[in-house]
Parts: structure tokens; C-alpha cells; sequence
């Protein structure tokens, strides 16, 4: 894993935080898989991993068809797969900055906590080559801009209470559940304290992370009170911050997690004492609402069991085919059936709240570092 002056840069930067170090090392760690550096013409060079998707916007019209004549930009994130070794990552790199060399350099994530250069005003550098500079020169280096970025994007009370769900919602985005960040971080903290399970005071209280039908009552109620949030059952940092400007309102600790005192008070939105705020219907579901992927279930259900009655019609009265009409018309009652199966999973999934809170037998190490990058 990581040297001692990576620890000790480490270490130094935790206490700037005021969050334990092996809180902000499994972070780290998991982010890096434990490396610094590799191996790029003959020179250590920092991790890197190319935004295709940042550099095609920040591109003129006339750079951004030469970009994606190139495979090098493209407005789908993921679209522009990174190479597996960082010397062909690299060399990705230089090939995008002869196009437009800044917007170039705004598009990658870089360092340990691989963080993206395109914030690197809103993290203090006068200018992205400062970034990529720090990001160069060593490990410390790389941690003081992952501890900029905690600190600017207000993810640094996450942290401090051992809440990795929390800050593994702020720091990789709403799809941190599907790679298990939040595991990992909380197995490589345990592993760093010697075996202690990281506890966090706001456990079982609505927070960043958290989703579903409780966090969408409270969003809709917090529109009601005046704040600017959507009513997506999605707790993220949109409203964790509105849940701390209402906390100031209120003059009550402004932590950002919906606690019984702040949800007691927002209970004043309530029309009335019975009501369920941001309750959904059956037919308001994203699920009802669009079907799966617009082929099953919704309005594409409709359109395949109309195709399918059609053909049905079709071939009833021709001889010795009666069988296929028969199959047909099944077919078309499956359609129907399994659009309202998806239906139904849509409704009772919105009726679910997932808290975010970390089970102990679920938590998994990181994983070991990749060979190719070694």
C-alpha cells in the first residue's frame, strides 16, 4: 500500500481536516487502490484517467468534430474508454491537448483521490498547470488536493463521523452503491484501527446517501418551505445542503442530516397531521412513467402488444396457422402482464427508504492493486 511519507502527508492533512487518519487513508486507498504513481517513459507519473466526455464540452464546434472524428471526445460519459496502462493514458492526453491544450488538461482526474483538474480554480490554483504540478511532485502533493477537495466540496463532516456512505455519496456520485465505495472504505477503515467497525452518530438518520420514499417527503417538504431541491429521493448534496440552510434558519446544529429535530420542525409543511409528503402513486413512478427503457412495460408495452394483436389478426384466418394467432394473442397478454409486474416493482420500490447505514458483515477490502498500473 502506501509509503511512509505518503502516511505521513496523510497523517498532517487528517489533522488540517480534523478527521482521524485512517478515516481519510481508506478513502485514499480505496480511490488509488493503494498506488501513487507509475511508470510513464522512463518518469513517475501521477494516476490519471481521461473525461471524454468534459473535453467535448468544453470544445468550439470546429475542435469538437475533430475531437470526435478522433474517438477522443464524445457528450456520453464512458463513451471514450481510457487505455488499461497510464503510458497509453498518457499519450491519450497529449493527443487531446494538440486539439485545445486546456480544455485538454480541465478533463481528467488525477492523483490518488483521483480528483478532477476541471475544479482547479474552485480548489485555490491559480491556474490547472499549478494542479497538475502539485499532482506531480509527490504523494503529499496528491493528498493536498483530495483534502482541498473534501474541504471545498463540504465533505470533510462525512468524514469526521465516520459516515462513509455519506461522503462516498459527495465524493464518487449517486452510483457509489453499484462499486460498493462505501464498503470498501469501511473494510479498509477497520483494517487501519485495528479492527474497530466504524461507527457513525448519524446512523439510521436521513443523510447524504440515503434514498427512497422517506427522503422524498422530506425534499417535498422542504420545497414547501421555500427550499430549492428536487423531490428525487435522491439524498445528495443538493439536499444535504438545503437541510443545513433550513438547520441555520431554524438555529439548530447545521450538519446537514435530517435528525427527528429537523424533521419535526419541517413537519409545519405538513398539509395536514395525516398527510405523506412526496407520496407517489402507482402510475408516477420513473418506472410507470417510462417503462423499462421504453421497450417493456409503459407506453412501449402498449406498441409491442398492438404490434403483436395485429400479426394476430393477420394470421387467424389463414388455414393451418390458427396455432400462431393463438400464440400470438398469449404473447400479446404477457406483454400487458409484464408491463404491469414492472409496474408494481416501480410502486413498491417508492415505497421503500434505504438510510445509507453500513452492515458490518457487508463491508469489503478494496481491492488489490491492478497489476497493469503497477
Amino acid at each position: 500500500m502506501f509509503d511512509a511519507s505518503t502516511l505521513h502527508a496523510i497523517g498532517e492533512l487528517a489533522n488540517r481536516l480534523k478527521c482521524s487518519a485512517a478515516a481519510l487513508q481508506a478513502a485514499a486507498e480505496v480511490e488509488s487502490n493503494g498506488q501513487v504513481f507509475a511508470m510513464v517513459k522512463g518518469k513517475q507519473e501521477p494516476l490519471i484517467r481521461f473525461e471524454g466526455h468534459y473535453f467535448d464540452a468544453r470544445l468550439n464546434a470546429t475542435d469538437r468534430a475533430a475531437a470526435r472524428a478522433q474517438g477522443l471526445s464524445s457528450p456520453k460519459a464512458g463513451a471514450v474508454k481510457n487505455p488499461a496502462s497510464q503510458a497509453a493514458r498518457w499519450v491519450l492526453l497529449t493527443r487531446a491537448t494538440k486539439i485545445d491544450r486546456q480544455a485538454a488538461l480541465e478533463s481528467i482526474s488525477i492523483g490518488l483521490g483521483q480528483v478532477m483538474t476541471a475544479h482547479w480554480k474552485k480548489l485555490g490554483f491559480a491556474s490547472v498547470d499549478d494542479m497538475i504540478k502539485l499532482a506531480r511532485s509527490n504523494a503529499a502533493g496528491q493528498i493536498d488536493i483530495m483534502a482541498r477537495y473534501i474541504d471545498k466540496f463540504g465533505l470533510a463532516d462525512e468524514l469526521r463521523r465516520l459516515d462513509f456512505s455519506a461522503f462516498a455519496r459527495g465524493y464518487n456520485g449517486p452510483a457509489y452503491k453499484k462499486h460498493g465505495y462505501h464498503l470498501k472504505m469501511a473494510a479498509a477503515y477497520k483494517r487501519l484501527s485495528g479492527g474497530v467497525q466504524p461507527v457513525s452518530a448519524s446512523t439510521g438518520m436521513l443523510r447524504m446517501g440515503s434514498s427512497g420514499a422517506q427522503v422524498r417527503a422530506l425534499q417535498t417538504l422542504l420545497v414547501r418551505a421555500g427550499y430549492a431541491v428536487r423531490a428525487d429521493g435522491d439524498y445528495g448534496p443538493s439536499t444535504r445542503d438545503a437541510v443545513k440552510d433550513f438547520q441555520k434558519a431554524q438555529k439548530i446544529t447545521a450538519d446537514g442530516v435530517a435528525g427527528p429535530d429537523t424533521l419535526r420542525r419541517l413537519e409545519a409543511w405538513k398539509q395536514a397531521p395525516e398527510e405523506e409528503p412526496g407520496k407517489q402513486g402507482v402510475t408516477e413512478t420513473p418506472e410507470a412513467k417510462e417503462g423499462l427503457g421504453g421497450l417493456v412495460g409503459g407506453a412501449g408495452v402498449e406498441v409491442a402488444r398492438q404490434a403483436v394483436d395485429q400479426a394476430a389478426e393477420k394470421t387467424s384466418w389463414i388455414p393451418g396457422l390458427e396455432w400462431i394467432s393463438g400464440i400470438l394473442s398469449v404473447i400479446a397478454v404477457l406483454l400487458v402482464l409484464g408491463g404491469l409486474a414492472w409496474i408494481a416493482w416501480g410502486w413498491w420500490k417508492s415505497r421503500r427508504t434505504d438510510e445509507g447505514d453500513i452492515d458490518p458483515d457487508g463491508a469489503t477490502e478494496a481491492p488489490a492493486p491492478d497489476p497493469v498500473l503497477a
